[in-house]
Parts: structure tokens; sequence; C-alpha cells
């Protein structure tokens, strides 16, 4: 029975097993969903310590905060193109391939009160002063209460400063830092043995509750997104990885596999954070890099969010005959690149910040969402699963950039299987 041994093997079977439950049993699937739930906020629940005592450990090793002030900068430069790149290209996709033409539906006959529980949490996009001072929050604790990730980002950078500035008094500090980041993982790899339940349970849920018909209804919407999505992953970021980095995104994503798995089970790109932290970490990143610049990712590097966006856009518009101007779209797309900051890492989040951008550009009737409402949950695994390979492969890139990456050590682990498993047994 060794060959189920491996986390992924046994994140794979619980997904299978839960589609034929979903199949089979539907009402008893539909009623697993807390299974999953429970798995997600265990994770969320470690998330804000981890990134905390991760990025303090992480600057305040480091010593050097002119250091720190590049990396981020870098990171935010790169995530900012990156992500505008990919609002581009699935706004090009959907012009050109046009999935919701010749559907010829009033919006009028749409009943949006089924979208009601997401329409009630969209609000329209914010200033830029307005996210500005959502990063900063009401007291130091509250940034852990909330757990909002640029929060809990903004008083680590303050906390690690202020460890640098103590100088060798705050070693003491530094070294229960790191014992108590220690520790966090070692929690976290007991929480992972539950991910195989979670997949099960999570996918359980989607085919009982779903079923196949609104992927039917829907094949052409989704193949466009997932077609557009494997592309960009391969063809841009895989290029970029390649000429940059001068590895191979296939092999990136055998080494990240159990991750992507989770993803996919659980439809939710946080509950690999703390895995990815580690693993890159263990690929050759220096930790102070990995700790600043995959959680920056989680909120400013959406890459797959960013196709769903302006692709779910324009497939509204065309199937309700909405014209679009070059100049509409164009302003479309600049309310995007801030509304899509952020919408990491919790299922459903893309969709309501869709709703949130419809309602600010007011071009595209917003109870169009309710077309694509009961085939969001497929897109949400779409969107986790190319924002986690987007934020692996900007945190090798950042790395590379700013010369804290051990490119030997990188390509050995890539490149010896053997070494992977090693990698993946003492994480679990």
């Amino acid at each position: 029975m060794n060959y189920i041994k491996p986390l992924y093997v046994q994140v794979l079977l619980g997904i299978l097993l839960g589609i034929l439950l979903g199949f089979c049993l539907p009402e008893a699937a539909s009623s697993l969903k807390p299974l999953s739930d429970a798995f997600i906020k265990l994770i969320k629940m470690l998330i804000a310590p981890i990134i905390f005592l991760s990025l303090v450990s992480g600057i305040a090793a480091m010593n050097n905060l002119e250091t720190v002030g590049k990396v981020g900068g870098a990171a935010l430069v790169y995530f900012i193109v990156t992500t505008a790149f990919a609002l581009v290209v699935g706004l090009l996709v959907g012009d050109l391939v046009q999935p919701g033409a010749g559907l010829n539906i009033d919006p009028a006959t749409l009943d949006i009160k089924t979208a009601q529980p997401y329409l009630g949490k969209a609000t329209t996009a914010a200033t830029p002063s307005d996210f500005l001072l959502n990063i900063i929050p009401q007291t130091f604790i509250s940034a852990f209460v909330d757990g909002e990730i640029l929060q809990v980002l903004l008083v680590a950078m303050l906390f690690a400063i202020g460890l640098i500035m103590v100088g060798k008094e705050g070693n003491i500090v530094l070294d229960g830092v790191q014992v108590l980041a220690r520790i966090f993982f070692k929690i976290i790899h007991l929480v992972m043995h539950l991910a195989p339940i979670a997949a099960f349970a999570a996918m359980a849920f989607t085919i009982g509750k779903y079923g196949l018909k609104p992927l039917l209804n829907m094949m052409g919407l989704l193949l466009c997104f997932y077609v557009t999505c494997l592309v960009f992953v391969v063809g841009v970021l895989g290029l970029i990885l390649k000429l940059y980095c001068r590895m191979s995104v296939f092999k990136l994503l055998a080494y990240i596999k159990t991750e992507l798995l989770i993803v996919l089970g659980t439809s939710s790109s946080e509950t690999v954070l703390p895995n990815l932290l580690e693993k890159l970490e263990k690929l050759g990143c220096k930790k102070s890099t990995v700790g600043l610049v995959l959680p920056l990712g989680y909120s400013f590097n959406l890459d797959g969010t960013a196709i769903y966006l302006t692709l779910a856009a324009l497939f509204i518009a065309q199937a309700t005959n909405t014209d679009l101007s070059v100049w509409q779209q164009l302003s479309l797309l600049a309310v995007m690149i801030v509304s899509s900051k952020g919408a990491a890492g919790v299922a459903g989040s893309g969709f309501i910040v869709l709703a949130s951008s419809l309602a600010a550009v007011g071009h595209v009737p917003v109870a169009g969402i309710v077309l694509i409402l009961g085939i969001d949950r497929f897109m949400s695994d779409g969107r986790a699963l190319t924002n986690v390979i987007g934020n692996s492969i900007s945190t090798l890139i950042i790395a590379k950039w700013q010369g804290t990456l051990d490119e030997k050590r990188a390509r050995e682990v890539l490149d010896n299987v053997t070494l992977q498993k090693n990698i993946q047994i003492s994480m679990e």
C-alpha cells in the first residue's frame, strides 16, 4: 500500500471518490460541505501567524532595509505588469472567440435574486485612498483577527524594521520568532493530513449540488476560460520562467503537484499558502524573499482572476447583446486592475469582484452575472490554480532578479524526483 502514502495520491483519490459520490448519492454528497469548510478554516487560522513569523524572521535576519525595499518594489512592478497583461489577454480572447455571441438573452428576464447573496457583498470599486487606508489595521491585533494578508504584511514589516533598529538586543526576540515559526509549520503539517478528506467533501458537494447540467450549458465559456488559463501559464509565464530562470514550468508544476491538487479539490488558494512558503524556500529561494513576495502576490498577483474578470464581463455583454466600444472596454479594464486586488483565497471572491466591477462601470448589465452563477464554482478552480502557479513562478523570478535564488539548488531539486519526494515527506 506504499503507493497511496504520498499526500498528492491521497488527495487525488479523495477528488475521484468525491466525484463518484456526487453522482451516485447527490443528496448525501451535498451535506458534506462543512468538512471542507472546516479544513479551510483551520488553514486560515494559521495563515496570519505563519506569514508574520516567516516575514519577521526573514527580514530581521537579512538586516538590510534597502534590500527589503528593493525586493518589495520589484515584486509590485512585476505584479502590476503581469496582472494587467492577464486582463488584456482575457479581453482579447473574449473579443476574438466571443463565447457569449448568439445567446440573445434579455437582461430583464434574468432573476437577479439568485445572485443576491453575492451582490450583497459587492461594493463599487474602491478609490486608491480607500485601498491604501484598508492596508492599515485598526490595531496591531486586529490584523490577525481579521486575517487580512496585506495588514499582516504591514505589521510584520514594521515589527521587523523595529527589530533591526534595536540591534543585538533584539536577537533573543528573533530566536523566539524563529522557534514559533517552526512550531506553526509543524501544526500545518498535521492539518494537511486532512486535505484528502477536505478534497473529497468539497468535490462531492460540488457535483452533488450542481451536477453536470451547468457545465454542459456553458461548455463554450468554460473551455474558453480553461484553455486561456493554460496558454497563459505555459505560453506566457512558462516562457518567462524558461528565458529568465532557465527552468521548465512543467518541472515546477510536478514539484508543487500536491498543492495544485489540494487547490483543485478545495477551490481555495489560501489552503496551500503555508506549504508553498516552505516548498519554495526548500527549492532555493531565500526565506526573506519568499516570505515577502508570496503573501504579497496573494493580493496583487492574481492572473487567473484577471483572465476570468475580463472574459466573463465580455461574455455577459455578448450574451445580452450589449455593444461595448473600445473606450468602454478600456474603462472596464482600468476598473478591474484596481478591483482585482485582494480577491485571492476564498472560493467565490472572484465572482464578487466581477459584480463590483460591472456595477462600478455601468456599461454591462449586472443582472447578467446570473448567467455564470451556475458554473462559477467550476471556474473558481481555474482561477485558483492559475493564481497559485503564477505566484510560485513570480517568487522564483523576483528571487532571481534580486539575487536571492540558489539556481544550482533549484535545478537540482526540479531535476531530481527522489529529492522532491524527500522534501514532500519532510513536510508530512
